[in-house]
């Protein structure tokens, strides 16, 4: 989707009814009328409800086919003309306009993981933490990966993972308590513990807190 949009993106492409730019919408995923595809995962469409095509296009319908329906015009990308396409609401394709923005985002999200996933295998023998890192800390990755670089974490054994983690909110539940698991081992290895009223590591026997100086008892 992301390198169909990217093609275009510099395109602009105008309503001869109305002159207004037209929208960068996800197609539909049929054809409706020959059911062979759009050939294209964009289309580019005016969304603009005072437009003469979309306006007049009620009536049209109407009285030719008794369907209560209008017309957008609708462009395919590289196409130098565009058609009317029969849309049964108002509110039709106005759910479907691409965010090129977020969808960029996504896309580079989606690299950096990749290639943090690509590392996993050589991680350890490298003492490569970010890559195990940043796969915990994405929360739109996939599931097994961040399992797999929990797990990898403490074999890494690195207290620098520990703060980035703790400042980290996880809406997966289940991976936050595998992480919590693993810092405990991390700590314990290290023979560190966290202080519990400031949250820094300090050493596991230590009765008084190094930082905020509380008596840990």
């Amino acid at each position: 989707m992301l390198n169909a949009c990217q093609a275009h993106l510099k395109e602009k492409y105008y309503c001869p009814h109305c002159q207004q730019q037209l929208t960068c919408c996800n197609a539909p995923p049929f054809h409706v009328g020959d059911g062979l595809g759009w050939g294209s995962a964009i289309m580019y469409i005016c969304l603009n409800d005072e437009c003469s095509l979309y306006v007049k296009g009620w009536k049209h319908i109407e009285e030719k086919y008794g369907h209560t329906s209008s017309y957008r015009y609708m462009q395919l990308p590289g196409e130098k003309e565009g058609t009317p396409m029969m849309v049964g609401s108002n509110d039709a394709f106005k759910g479907c306009e691409v965010d090129l923005e977020s969808l960029t985002k996504e896309n580079k999200r989606y690299i950096k993981e990749k290639e943090a996933v690509e590392q996993l295998d050589t991680c350890v023998a490298d003492r490569n933490l970010t890559a195990a890192l940043h796969l915990v800390l994405d929360d739109a990755a996939g599931k097994e990966s961040r399992e797999r670089a929990c797990d990898l974490l403490v074999e890494l054994n690195d207290l620098a993972c520990i703060d980035p983690i703790r400042n980290h909110k996880f809406i997966n539940h289940s991976l936050e308590q595998k992480i919590n698991m693993a810092i405990s081992q991390i700590l314990t290895a290290n023979f560190k513990k966290e202080c519990p009223h400031c949250a820094e590591i300090i050493k596991a026997q230590a009765k008084v807190c190094l930082h905020c100086k509380r008596d840990l008892g």
